[in-house]
């Protein structure tokens, strides 16, 4: 089977995401849980900080450090950061310790090509002796305790910051599949553009996220609705800061777009599902998994 080839002894499993990175060490269970963000030195070429302490550097920095997310969309879009990034996170998991570079296992969206797949393998291999890949679906459903090696139809929907990756699985394998990069990022940006077209006031990414996480939803609820939050930003008439109170239901409306795309994708992917399969998911339910899953309320 192919979860077999998984079973390292004492090996990595890492999520690389393009919001956090999650790592997983056999043995120990997550052992680490960071934003996926590097500051990086250009003068003098080298990582500055990397993960959380990074996080607070994004809209900060001086001119001769730049903090970046390598990961765009689910793949790699600055591999010399990436590699950074990968290589500081496992030397965090290892504490320090002069170990032998562990085999590691990558999760990556469905939809990748095979540079992207090979640009992953290549920044996994800096830190690492061995590399292997596995679909984000498959392992967030093996993550989930799924039936995933039984003749049984489950369905999952991975939600990530990049990418949603939709998936029909059934004896150890991916019936059918779909990836989207609408995720994360993209609701963040349209709640960072409602507010600049109807409050006038201009976000920056960490503020847009921070509002979607405390206020999000993506379905209507009378009391949550009228939950409301603070926000402070740049006024575009007048050029100066000014704070505007916003309610969940506004949020859930300036989301709205977004979420329909997300939802269309579910939908596609079902309506060619074969009937057995389809039947299972109707009894079963759908298994929704990632950052952006529990990130708004449902």
């Amino acid at each position: 089977m192919i979860f077999n080839r998984f079973k390292f002894s004492r090996d990595i499993g890492i999520d690389l995401g393009t919001a956090n990175t999650l790592i997983h060490v056999s043995g120990k269970g997550v052992v680490l849980q960071e934003p996926s963000v590097v500051a990086m030195d250009l003068e003098e070429g080298v990582p500055l900080a990397v993960g959380k302490e990074a996080k607070l550097m994004l809209g900060r920095t001086p001119g001769n450090i730049r903090a970046v997310r390598p990961l765009r969309d689910g793949v790699i879009a600055d591999f010399d950061a990436a590699e950074q990034m990968i290589k500081t996170f496992i030397q965090k998991c290892n504490e320090g310790k002069g170990i032998v570079a562990p085999r590691i296992v990558i999760g990556i969206p469905s939809g990748v090509t095979s540079v992207e797949r090979r640009a992953v393998r290549e920044a996994g291999l800096a830190g690492a002796r061995e590399v292997h890949l596995i679909d984000e679906p498959v392992a967030a459903a093996i993550g989930a305790s799924l039936p995933v090696t039984e003749p049984i139809g489950t369905m999952i929907v991975d939600i990530g910051g990049g990418t949603t990756e939709v998936a029909v699985l059934s004896l150890g394998g991916t019936v059918l599949s779909e990836s989207v990069r609408i995720a994360g990022d993209e609701i963040n940006e349209s709640i960072a553009l409602y507010l600049k077209k109807v409050h006038n006031l201009v976000v920056g990414e960490r503020t847009a996220e921070d509002i979607k996480i405390k206020i999000g939803s993506a379905f209507p609820d009378d009391d949550f609705d009228k939950t409301t939050l603070e926000v402070r930003g740049l006024h575009l008439l007048s050029g100066l800061p000014r704070s505007v109170t916003l309610t969940s239901g506004e949020i859930r409306e300036a989301m709205a777009d977004t979420l329909s795309k997300i939802v269309e994708a579910v939908k596609r992917t079902l309506e060619r599902t074969p009937p057995e399969l389809a039947a299972d998911i109707v009894d079963r339910g759908i298994m929704l998994a990632g950052g952006g899953s529990f990130g708004e309320r449902h």
